[in-house]
């Protein structure tokens, strides 16, 4: 392994590390602070409320814990597998670190409690979600963009 490809995989360690606890440790601060349902106004249309869900990211498509378990572990085995084979790409370790994060973190609620616990909630008719959801949805954003300007490249 070439050092341009040790060091990919050390900085989407450093980002996935750095995800999860920042997730889990805003996860245990509400948990503490709020009851389900209460609301807190943050910043203009952005809220706090305590919120449960056994669905994926936004609260979408709820259903057995099993199956969510055993997609996270795939996803998490897909980026894995995508940093592996293209560790030398520019920014493809925060693409794998941001998705990896936010699949842990909501993982590890999952097993720990069956259910994800989400806290974010804007004023529009939107599920609430949490720190994973956004890490999961902009890694996967970034996801395109590197490999929408590889093919144009």
């Amino acid at each position: 392994m070439s050092a341009a490809q040790k060091r990919a995989w050390l900085l989407a360690g450093a980002l996935c590390g750095a995800v999860l606890v920042l997730d889990q440790a805003i996860k245990a601060v509400v948990e503490g602070e709020l009851v389900p349902g209460e609301q807190v106004d943050l910043l203009g249309p952005i809220g706090l409320t305590l919120s449960h869900n056994e669905g994926v990211a936004f609260g979408l498509a709820g259903g057995s814990v099993l199956p969510l378990i055993a997609f996270a572990v795939l996803a998490l085995g897909f980026v894995g597998f995508l940093l592996a084979r293209n560790s030398t790409m520019p920014g493809i370790w925060v693409a794998v670190g941001l998705v990896a994060g936010g699949a842990l973190g909501n993982l590890v609620d999952r097993l720990r409690a069956g259910e994800v616990t989400d806290y974010i909630e804007i004023n529009y008719p939107w599920p609430p979600f949490n720190l994973a959801d956004v890490a999961i949805t902009v890694g996967v954003a970034v996801f395109a963009l590197i490999f929408l300007r590889e093919d144009r490249g």
